[in-house]
């Protein structure tokens, strides 16, 4: 790796230079409350943002192989199922629709042999395709809400059976209960009911039927925390019962969900130096651990301020991210946004892989696009109408 370090010297004079009133300033900065007065009228219209960086455009591009895949970083050939499916979202956007139908050309290449007979893709694999690992639900939703959106932008039925597909596959996972089973790991275990993967799924299947009003009563009866008013991640472990992406997912797939969801993700918030640039910066963490800043993470709460028309806080969030920019090492005029700020562990106690702070990460960069863009990637195909009866967050119980 071709890295800029950053000298004892030089982070020393940043340590010193960040008071112990810095860091107060910056973190309360974003510490809002749903009560306080919103910024005035012109401050959050949000208006079309300005155009992409075009470095941030390369370097998402030049991460398309040869497969149709897009490798995740630059210094490995890992490719997700999830990343791919985000990239596609893009490139839907961008209007490249030839780089879209690369990447679902290659998953419509093998779905007879891996979709159909292992009951789902493989969430992670390189980018040649080999060494595939772990079915996960959630990441297949993703590239379903991904085929929609391709179907609705181009009116095309082209990748038409690969949706059903999955469509049929996600209905297939659901439990007695209304829960949707999250997979099979590497090792053949189960992975259980998970929050974030079940609402996706809730939004990846078109229209509102008993398979979206099961997944609501299992959401009301073990996965809603009534006195916070938002859903839990993962209720059997206090210590990590909330997580951050829930809180930002949820807010965007069911839009009228209280918007003080998100300001009750100012539990994440934390303070941290980013690893090469050394600036001080605040941001979203995964957890309450709160050790880390989750770049990916903390675009989705800017993605989620937008969406509630609170552009002044996510500018604030938008300006801390962009301290975190890396020029890529292999390519010119490319850059992108790393998975992590600093170094740390992911949602739990497992620790992040080892360059997810000082490389561009497709994930990261790709939210921030979002954000940068005031797009909302769940605004396709939202459920206009959940029946009020199951709308259990309007509800006292």
């Amino acid at each position: 790796m071709n890295l800029r370090p950053i000298t004892f010297i030089s982070f020393l004079f940043l340590f010193i230079s960040c008071s112990k009133e810095d860091v107060t300033t910056i973190q309360e900065d974003l510490m809002v409350s749903l009560d306080e007065d919103i910024a005035a009228e012109s401050e959050k219209t949000n208006q079309k943002s300005q155009i992409f960086d075009e470095a941030f455009v390369n370097w998402i591009l030049r991460r398309q192989q040869s497969s149709g895949l897009l490798e995740s970083t630059e210094i490995s050939s890992f490719t997700s199922l999830y990343d791919n499916a985000l990239a596609a979202i893009f490139f839907i956007q961008e209007d490249k629709k030839e780089n879209t139908e690369k990447i679902f050309d290659y998953y419509e290449s093998i779905a007879d042999t891996e979709l159909s007979q292992n009951g789902g893709f493989f969430q992670f694999r390189n980018s040649d395709g080999s060494e595939p690992e772990r079915i996960w639900m959630g990441d297949n939703a993703w590239l379903l809400i991904a085929l929609n959106q391709y179907a609705n932008k181009y009116k095309s039925t082209k990748y038409e059976a690969l949706a059903l597909k999955l469509d049929s596959w996600l209905r297939s996972l659901q439990m007695e209960n209304g829960a949707l089973k999250g997979g099979t790991n590497a090792d053949g275990t189960e992975i259980p009911n998970v929050t974030e993967g079940m609402i996706t799924a809730f939004h990846a299947v078109k229209g509102y039927d008993d398979f979206h009003k099961k997944i609501l009563q299992f959401l009301r009866n073990n996965r809603w925390d009534e006195e916070l008013g938002l859903l839990i991640a993962w209720p059997e472990n206090p210590e990590y019962a909330f997580a951050l992406d829930v809180l930002s997912l949820s807010k965007l797939i069911f839009k009228d969900l209280s918007d003080d969801v998100l300001f009750q993700a100012n539990k994440f918030l934390n303070d941290q130096t980013a690893t090469l640039s050394g600036a001080l910066i605040t941001g979203y963490c995964f957890d309450q651990d709160k050790d880390v800043i989750w770049l990916e993470g903390t675009a989705q709460m800017a993605v989620a301020f937008n969406d509630i028309q609170r552009s002044d806080i996510t500018e604030k969030i938008m300006e801390n991210i962009e301290k975190t920019r890396i020029q890529s090492t292999i390519s010119e005029n490319a850059a992108g946004i790393p998975y992590a700020a600093n170094y740390g562990t992911s949602y739990g106690a497992s620790a992040l892989w080892d360059h997810a702070d000082i490389t561009p990460a497709l994930s990261s960069t790709l939210w921030y696009y979002f954000a940068k863009t005031n797009f909302n990637p769940f605004d396709a195909g939202k459920k206009s109408v959940i029946p009020e009866a199951d709308r259990f967050w309007e509800h006292d119980f």
